[in-house]
């Protein structure tokens, strides 16, 4: 029985600990992935043309965001679910 309870304390210590880190690395690599994609296209400056009505730079723009955001999330999400399963163990 303690040992049962030691390992849910442990679960709970790696969610809380695993949640705040993916947090944290979400949100960096929310202001680190559109800075990258400004440097991979040199020759277009999206924030002028977004603010120009260029739907299609908008919509490129937002998509390949969303996805490098929706892939790092995913990414932490597994990392923080492999510790909680190492503690229950």
């Amino acid at each position: 029985m303690a040992d049962t309870v030691l390992n849910l304390i442990w679960s709970l210590v790696f969610s809380l600990v695993g949640g705040i880190a993916g947090i944290i690395l979400v949100m960096i690599s929310t202001a680190f992935i559109p800075r990258l994609l400004d440097k991979l296209t040199p020759n277009i400056d999206e924030n002028k043309e977004i603010a120009r009505g260029n739907q299609a730079v908008a919509e490129y723009y937002g998509r390949v965001v969303a996805a490098a955001v929706t892939g790092v999330s995913v990414v932490i999400a597994a990392a923080v679910l492999g510790g909680i399963i190492a503690a229950l163990h």
